[in-house]
């Protein structure tokens, strides 16, 4: 049997804390990193910048975004299914609001212990990244 492979663009967005802002879309129980699918002729920035504006009202020019890496996990919410995840970085320019299809917002403290519902791309990949790139 063959995986999907959804291709994704998303942001690890930090306020003046240093706090991981956090996403949970509606119907879904993990939370995540907000982005999305890239649509066709979308390029990585293009399709996170829309799902920015989309799901939090916010509009990042590319110079705020910096590529944190590229990872590939399985996808949190879709079985059988890989995510090929390229990852950026910014800093969170004002408070943002869920909208679109995110039910809830969360933060996650730069050294606290993860919580148990994360995505594995988040838990498994992102974190680790994040972690290195801080040190």
């Amino acid at each position: 049997m063959t995986q999907t492979v959804l291709a994704i663009a998303a942001a690890c967005l930090l306020d003046e804390a240093g706090r991981l802002l956090l996403v949970r879309k509606r119907g879904t129980r993990a939370f995540m990193l907000p982005g999305g699918k890239r649509e066709p002729g979308e390029n990585p920035l293009q399709a996170l910048q829309r799902e920015l504006q989309e799901e939090l009202g916010l509009a990042l020019p590319e110079a705020a975004l910096a590529p944190l890496g590229r990872f590939q996990a399985a996808a949190a919410n879709e079985p059988d299914t890989q995510v090929d995840a390229h990852i950026y970085l910014a800093a969170l320019p004002h408070p943002v609001a869920a909208a679109a299809e995110l039910e809830e917002l969360a933060w996650l403290e730069r050294d606290a212990e993860p919580m148990a519902n994360l995505a594995p791309l988040l838990r498994e990949k992102v974190l680790p990244a994040l972690k290195n790139h801080h040190e």
